[in-house]
């Protein structure tokens, strides 16, 4: 299994008039999470890209459990079960280190297309390559 955690803080921009996270904001953190595992693992969208793919979203799901604050530093932990067949599934867990709650869990659904095509395929190799060995 791979996994990954990373953090951020909530910056005044991320709230709305209530004074809570902006519900649209929590997709930014996911994004957040999925580049840095992706980092860990010597993966970036850019190699991905310059090797002629892209992975849009296919699907986002969130279940809302507390809200989170300006200023309250978040726990992002990115998880990737197993090696994707097509669909690459990504949870995700937001958690308030500062109050120990879970804010959310949620997870994207992203596939790979061919940049040259824009039609969808497996995961390339240079993909798998690089997670394969979280899963022996």
């Amino acid at each position: 299994m791979l996994q990954s955690k990373t953090t951020v803080r909530v910056r005044y921009a991320d709230t709305d008039q209530m004074k809570f996270v902006y519900n649209g904001k929590y997709f930014e953190y996911f994004e957040v999470g999925r580049s840095e595992m992706m980092r860990e693992i010597g993966l970036t969208y850019k190699s991905i890209e310059e090797s002629g793919y892209h992975m849009p979203v296919h699907k986002v799901h969130i279940d809302y459990k507390n809200a989170a604050f300006y200023d309250e530093e978040l726990e992002i932990e990115t998880t990737l079960t197993e090696i994707p067949k097509l669909v690459v599934h990504i949870d995700h867990t937001i958690r308030s280190i500062d109050r120990n709650v879970i804010v959310l869990t949620g997870y994207v659904e992203l596939v790979f297309i061919r940049a040259e095509t824009m039609r969808a395929c497996k995961p390339p190799e240079i993909f798998i390559d690089a997670i394969k060995k979280y899963y022996e």
